[in-house]
């Protein structure tokens, strides 16, 4: 069985997801954009929709992918990505911008996921304790020092098994610090009795996405 595409349902591919997200983030909130998905949401927010958009690496004030003749190849997102300035918009050293993380001024941190579990707990920077070659980066510290956390994943890994769990088997980025999870088939949101699935992707039932998630759905 694929993820979401029999029966005429269309899961959204990775810029529809990120639309999704950006949908969502409100007027005037600062906003980190994590690695990923994630940071396509700069995309896809209006441009006379105020929300300042924070990259790690020491912008405040981030805006879209700039067309290929505006790219300047020293202004990049924590990506490395190629990204504009808004009006208004500042460069800081690494130093400040860790500490508007981790002195709670983000009001959104939206970041990748390997796995969510019902009760909150974020899993996206290794799959085993023993894995190699990979580091914690500051997804740690955004996790628990934005006001709010959202998470953009597959609903899915590519064989098929569910990403939102009971409890996650991979290691920790933070414990319970998600509220509310957007995946290619719904959107969904952590609270005390699980997740509460809030939207789902038209001609998506409830037992479909059911099927494909290991922790028990609440209708919303």
């Amino acid at each position: 069985m694929t993820d979401g595409t029999d029966h005429g349902v269309r899961p959204l591919d990775r810029t529809g997801m990120a639309a999704r997200v950006a949908r969502d983030i409100p007027e005037g909130w600062y906003v980190n954009l994590g690695i990923g998905i994630p940071t396509l949401a700069a995309d896809h927010i209006p441009p006379e929709r105020e929300v300042v958009v924070h990259s790690e690496n020491g912008i405040l004030g981030m805006g879209p992918a700039p067309p290929a003749h505006a790219q300047n190849p020293w202004l990049v997102n924590a990506s490395t990505q190629r990204v504009s300035l808004r009006p208004g918009g500042a460069f800081v050293d690494h130093a400040d911008s860790f500490a508007m993380v981790r002195g709670g001024h983000l009001d959104l941190c939206v970041l990748g996921g390997f796995q969510v579990a019902e009760n909150g707990d974020l899993a996206n920077w290794a799959h085993s304790p023993t894995e190699t070659g990979r580091q914690i980066g500051g997804a740690m510290d955004l996790a628990v020092g934005a006001k709010r956390v959202w998470v953009v994943m597959e609903h899915t890994t590519k064989d098929g098994k569910p990403r939102l769990l009971r409890r996650c088997t991979y290691p920790l980025t933070a414990a319970r610090c998600v509220g509310r999870v957007y995946t290619n088939l719904a959107v969904l949101a952590v609270t005390p009795k699980g997740f509460v699935v809030t939207d789902m992707v038209p001609g998506l039932d409830f037992a479909t996405l059911q099927a494909r998630t290991e922790a028990e759905l609440h209708r919303g």
